[in-house]
């Protein structure tokens, strides 16, 4: 796919035959980011679409979407929301628990974090099957806040991810797709 003048960031981006197992093609987005051009790019194309409407924070997930949620939320002058693993806030919490494919882990953000109406813009590296950012968008509904749209710059379609946040009305935007998993 090539992006605004013609920076195609797929081709940045490792794909990691059987990593964490076999079968699983795992999409490294940790080349994209050390071009200074794709990790630009990037950015950009995550945060443009954004620029005119009304966000009040961006909110990231642990850990990739740290990076890319703190640089777009410096971007648009906005500021930034950690969601992270369960314990590692230091303030009261607040969480959602989701399934894994052998258990449950769990979100959360502190719990004076976001107010109700708060409007939101979610983002994280890649959006496999959902499950992490389902989770964090129903965290974010129970804390009162409007979530303007999920921004991914990975989009695995065939895992139904995007499609699960589709069904609950909330915008998905990605970058480039990799079909199969």
């Amino acid at each position: 796919m090539d992006l605004r003048y013609g920076f195609d960031i797929k081709r940045y981006i490792r794909t990691i035959p059987d990593y964490p197992k076999k079968g699983v093609q795992f999409r490294d987005i940790t080349t994209l980011m050390s071009d200074p051009h794709g990790f630009r790019a990037s950015i950009d194309e995550l945060m443009w679409p954004f620029l005119a409407m009304e966000i009040d924070y961006v909110v990231g997930i642990e850990a990739r979407g740290f990076i890319l949620g703190g640089a777009v939320a410096h971007e648009l002058g906005r500021g930034f929301i950690p969601i992270r693993k369960k314990g590692k806030l230091p303030f009261k919490t607040i969480g959602k628990d989701y399934s894994l494919e052998y258990g449950v882990d769990r979100v959360e953000m502190h719990s004076d974090a976001i107010k109700k109406g708060d409007k939101i813009l979610l983002i994280d590296d890649l959006i496999a099957t959902g499950g992490t950012a389902v989770a964090a968008t129903e965290l974010l509904h129970d804390s009162g806040a409007e979530i303007v749209a999920a921004a991914f710059i990975v989009d695995l379609p065939d895992l139904g991810g995007s499609k699960k946040l589709r069904d609950k009305n909330i915008k998905v935007h990605t970058l480039v797709q990799f079909e199969g998993d």
